[in-house]
This record gives structure tokens, sequence and C-alpha cells, in this order.
């Protein structure tokens, strides 16, 4: 049923290329700056799958985590994302698993900095940090999009920007700020969130941000406890930025964040709900993030530089706490008890340089994008607890220029990469290097239609993860992991298309990826054999509409496949593949004053983490939105209501652990003063 019901709404694509040119000619037409009327803008003119979740719906959707934040973005799945430490996303079937919280197919960024582990035994930690720190988050899906952030990205890029003082103070010298209180039944989970803000000058601005997020454990829907759901994590973030010159062409920042969580006595497998195997632990998880960005962009079209050093640090501290497991005194595998005692660091600094420039003629124009880049990472040796520690010292050049021609755009892209991974113990040096890159092809019917297709390649060089002393690693170090995609979709963007007034966004996108020279994964059943290839294939769906009333429609679907190929053997259902899901809310907005709507989220096609099927799964999201303003006391205060999982479902998350169920129904609330 969902298959067909995504097949029918494709069709709404093909009918968007036929909707009558008359209602784009009428006075006022804004082609494709159109603004959609719903949560989401979705009017980019790109070729890229990119999803943008802004600051209004980072709050509305009261969020405890990152991963849960955008969860909501076709083609994304949460794996038990209760917990910071836990959260894991996979895109397009790439990413996190229930083993590791990164198999290195995507990136995430933090204003430019590169964060989150290798591939860390039974946690999660690429998303480790607050919601609340953020103005925006940006996913983008697939390779087209990456060749400017790293090489051997499949599944996408996630990019957070963190909050401005600016966007307190509306770039007016003085203070301002905000404070933000929020709680949820479930978990009796409690936020406080104060924002400072000073702008001495109109060139300087500072910006101090202090979260802490408290949650119990968590309850699902047939009224059981989810054990290890409980956190307590502070965060915080400091900003600055200096503006200066003639026509104020140079733009300096600077940023540092910072998460922590000291838990007690908790399992250490963040993946299940109880110590099992591995026993508890107490665990400090510290992760930060500084950076410095520095933008020169004078009064010309071929110079728009931009130096962004970043520095990303994070530490995670295990004591194991004896008798915690079903043996006494240690883990159910003696073995076992190094891996649980074993401390782990990641400190990673990354230098990128690049400039865009405009330039051609009347019938060609070049909007292009070069630059080189520096990364340093080290890890800390724990080679008995099956971590090899080691540093990764990589350079790359990347390069992607759109070429404009009349109604035709052509982006080709390419990045060169080359790695050194260094052993901190025997295991030797190895040295790799990969050209990659894409194609993407847009066609602008000048009605509000655009079509679009890309074509992409990219291999992933061997990481510090890899080191060992056996055959299986030495082959490791010496392979390259290579895939490529195809896309093709269309896009309809219009405003007085149903009614006067009305904006409607429309976007459909095919893709299929082949990964192959595997060496992420094993084979089904083996602890040596690798895959032979993966292949993945899904359609994505996203749609705004908004009528002149203040009623909305926004849209989301993803349906896809995949298969795993052992060598020899033929094709089984790919392990992380994404769950078919359609997400439809339904909305009304008076003025700016009060926003409410509804959100049905249905998934089918699921399985746990062993592979076993689950039942498809439907829930209600309700959220309200209130902004008084009936007295001068009450200007900048917002009201927000949101019930969770509405109608109480029971069930387990999508690639999700059998024993971790999902969270039941939540009530939150939260209060937000401006001032």
């Amino acid at each position: 049923m969902l298959i067909h019901l995504l097949r029918g709404t494709t069709a709404l694509v093909c009918m968007s290329l036929a909707l009558p040119a008359a209602a784009q000619d009428a006075p006022g037409f804004l082609g494709t700056l159109v603004l959609t009327g719903g949560k989401r803008d979705l009017t980019y003119g790109t070729a890229l799958s990119r999803t943008v979740i802004d600051e209004e719906e980072i709050q509305d959707r009261q969020a405890s985590t990152v991963a849960q934040l955008i969860d909501s973005v076709p083609g994304v799945t949460l794996v038990n994302g209760t917990t910071p430490q836990g959260s894991g996303i996979n895109i397009r079937g790439f990413g996190a698993n229930t083993t590791y919280g990164s198999d290195q197919k995507i990136a995430v960024l933090v204003d430019g900095a590169a964060v989150g582990s290798e591939e860390l035994y039974r946690i999660g930690t690429q998303l480790f940090t607050d919601p609340l720190l953020y103005k925006n988050a940006e996913v983008l899906r697939g390779t087209i999009g990456s060749f400017a952030y790293g090489s051997g990205i499949v599944g996408g890029v996630v990019k957070l920007e963190s909050k401005d003082a600016s966007d307190f103070t509306g770039g007016v010298p003085g203070f301002a700020g905000a404070q933000t209180f929020e709680f949820s039944s479930n978990g009796a989970g409690k936020v406080s969130s104060t924002t400072l803000a000073w702008q001495p000058a109109d060139r300087a601005e500072f910006l101090l941000n202090y979260t802490i997020r408290d949650q119990d454990d968590l309850t699902s829907g047939d009224g059981r406890t989810i054990g290890n759901s409980a956190f307590r994590t502070p965060s915080g973030l400091a900003k600055a930025k200096f503006t200066f010159g003639q026509d104020d062409a140079h733009e300096l920042t600077f940023s540092y964040s910072q998460t922590v969580a000291d838990d007690k006595d908790v399992p250490y497998d963040q993946f299940a709900t109880t110590g099992g195997t591995f026993g508890n632990v107490d665990r400090l998880t510290d992760t930060r993030q500084a950076v410095i960005d520095y933008r020169f962009n004078p009064v010309s079209d071929l110079v728009d530089m931009r130096v962004n050093l970043s520095f990303a640090d994070q530490v995670i501290e295990y004591d194991y706490i004896p008798g915690s497991s079903p043996l006494e005194g240690t883990p159910t595998f003696p073995f076992l008890v190094s891996t649980v005692n074993a401390d782990q660091r990641y400190q990673t600094t990354k230098l990128t340089l690049s400039n865009r420039a405009l330039f051609g003629s009347d019938a060609i124009g070049h909007d292009l994008l070069a630059g080189v880049e520096f990364i340093h990472r080290d890890r800390k040796d724990n080679d008995a607890a099956g971590a090899p520690g080691g540093s990764d010292r990589r350079f790359a050049l990347f390069l992607v220029d759109e070429i404009s021609m009349g109604a035709f755009t052509v982006t080709p892209a390419l990045r060169y990469e080359t790695s050194t991974v260094e052993s901190a113990t025997t295991y030797g040096k190895f040295t790799n290097d990969a050209l990659m890159g894409g194609l993407a092809l847009s066609y602008d019917f000048g009605n509000g239609v655009s079509v679009f297709g890309s074509a992409a390649y990219t291999e992933g060089l061997p990481i510090i993860d890899d080191l060992g002393a056996s055959a299986t690693a030495l082959a490791r170090m010496d392979t390259t992991e290579k895939s490529h995609t195809f896309e093709f979709g269309a896009e309809y963007t219009g405003s007085d298309v149903f009614g006067a007034g009305d904006t409607f966004t429309i976007r459909g996108n095919l893709y299929a990826t082949t990964m192959w020279d595997i060496t992420s994964y094993t084979a089904a059943g083996s602890t040596s054999t690798n895959l032979d290839r993966v292949e993945t294939r899904g359609l994505e769906l996203e749609a705004s509409y908004g009528h002149a009333s203040g009623a909305y429609v926004d849209f989301a679907g993803h349906v896809g496949s995949g298969e795993e190929f052992a060598p020899g053997a033929g094709g089984i259902t790919w392990r992380n593949t994404a769950a078919d899901r359609v997400q439809l809310t339904l909305g009304k907005k008076w003025d700016d004053g009060l926003d409410l709507s509804w959100e049905v989220v249905h998934s089918a096609d699921r399985r746990d983490a062993l592979g076993a099927d689950l039942d498809n799964v439907t829930r209600h999201n309700l959220r309200a939105t209130w902004r008084p303003d009936r007295a001068a006391w009450m200007t900048g205060t917002e009201v927000r209501f949101g019930i969770e999982n509405a109608f109480d479902a029971d069930y387990v998350g999508h690639l999700s652990s059998p024993t971790r169920k999902a969270p039941g129904r939540t009530f939150k609330v939260s209060l937000t003063k401006t001032f």
C-alpha cells in the first residue's frame, strides 16, 4: 500500500510538467524564488538532494538529539537514537548500524569541523551535541554534493550551523538573548537553554549559550521501561564574529562548542537496553569543537575566499564495574574486559582553503568553487581492545564548477585525495590516493518546472580502524572502497497554482548506488570474507503546499530496496536498507501568532538489527506554536506544545536492537522568551 501511495504521488511530478503556464505568467510570479508555505522550504533550484531544517522547525520538533531532528528527512533512518551517545544516522542504507556508530559512508560537519569517531564499537557518537545550539541542520543525500567535504561519502553529508549573536540582536548594537525551558512527560525530561548576545558595534558580536538536558529512563508503548535511555548532557557554545576592512570585505569568526555526559553504572553497549554481554561501566563522554573561520569577500566577482581551521576532540573514558553482568565479575566472555575498559580518543585537525569565483560571458557563466584541504587525525592506541591507534594524514584538492548555459546548468565536480595512515605500534605505514568526481545536469523550462540528473563516483580510503597484523587487515590497508551513484529527478515550484496566493513545490528523485571492493562489511555468517558488492536503489519525494488562508500540507517519503552479495553467491536483502516511509503534515498558521499541525508517519518493510521482519507502524505527532502579543510584556514569548506518538504505538525502530523499543506517548511543552 505504501509503495502504491508513493507511486501515485510520483505521478504528481509528471502532472506538474503539464500545469498551465498561465499561472506562472501572472503579475508578481517569483519563479524559483517562491517560498513554500509549510514548515520546510524546498525551493533550492539545484540538482542536489538537499533538505534544510531551519531554526523554527528545530524548536517546533523539540528533539532531544540531533539524530531525532533529522530523522524526518527522506531516506534517513535513526538507529537507536533515544540518547545522544546511542544515536546513529543512516542515510540511504549507509552510516550507522548496531555494531558501529559509523561506517564512514556519511560525514558530519559542525561549523565546518569534521566530527565523529571512526568505528567505535557499540556506541554511536557522530552527533553527540545538543540541537538547541544550532540555527539550521542541512542534509545532503548521496554522493554528488559531497566532493567539497570528503571522500568515500555514499550516504550523504550532515551540516550543522551554530547560532550567531546577530540572530538575536538583528544586527543592531546592544544586548539581546533568549531563555528556553522545556519539559517532556516520558522520562521526565527537562531542558534549560540560555543564550546571551552582545553586539557592541555594527561590526562586532559575541554569543554565549549554555544548555543542559536531563532525562530519566523512557517508557515504551507497552508501558515497560526502556533501559539505558537516561542521560544528562550539559552543552555550551561560545562564538565571536568581527567584520572589518574596506566595504566590510573581511569577516573573522571564532566558535567553540562542547557537550559532556558523565554516566554512572550504564551498559557498555549503548545500542542495547541492558548490560548483557558487555557488562556495565562508568562512562565519561566529552566532545568539543573549535573553529576559526576567515572570509575575504571584496567587491569582486572573482574573489570570495574562505579559510576554515577546525579542531574536533572526542574523549570517551570507561571504568568497568565488576559484577555487572550475568557472569559475576566479568562480561559474558572474559576476553571482553579489555574492550570495555579501554579509553578512546579521536582528535581531528582540518584546514580548508577555498575560493568561489563568478565569471563568463552572456552565453556561458561559471560559478567555480575550488579548494584545498589538509586533515590530520590522531587516535589513542588501545590495540589490546581491538582499537589500534595511529594517525591519518590527508591532503585533498576539490573543484565544483556550476556552468550556466541558458536553461541548462552543467556541474562537473572533482576531488583528489591522498592519505597516509601510520600505526602507533608495529603495523606500519600505508599510503593511498584516489581521484573521484561526478557530473550533474539540470534544465529549467522557465515555467517553474525543472529536471535534473547526476552521476557520481567516489572512493573510501582506508582508516586507522583498518590497521592490523592479519592478512585481512593488510588487504584492507591497500584497498579503497568504490561506489557510483546515478540520480534522476524533477521539480515544480509555482505560485497561484490551485488558488490565488498559494504556493506549491514538489520534488521527486530516483537514485541507484553500487558499492564494490568492500572492506567495511563481511558476508553474513562470516568474520573474514568481505562482501563482493552492495546495490541500493530508491525514490525520494518531497512536497509542500501553502494556501493563502495559512493552511499548509508537507509531504516527505522514501521507498527503496537493497541487496548485498557475498563472493560467488546470489543477493540477499542489504542488512542496512532504509525503511519505506511516508510522512504527511497538515497544518494551519494564523499570521505569526499560532501554528497548529498534525504529522502522520507510516513506516513499512522494516527490520531489526538481526534482520528479522518488523510490523508496519504508524505514528501520530501533534504540535502547536503560540506567540502571544496582547501585551508588551508578552512580546518575544513563544509557547510550544507537542505530543509525540500520540496513540502510544508499541514498536521497535527500524534497524534497532530487538530489545530496544521506541518511546511511547510523550507530552512536551516549552517556553521561550527573547529579550
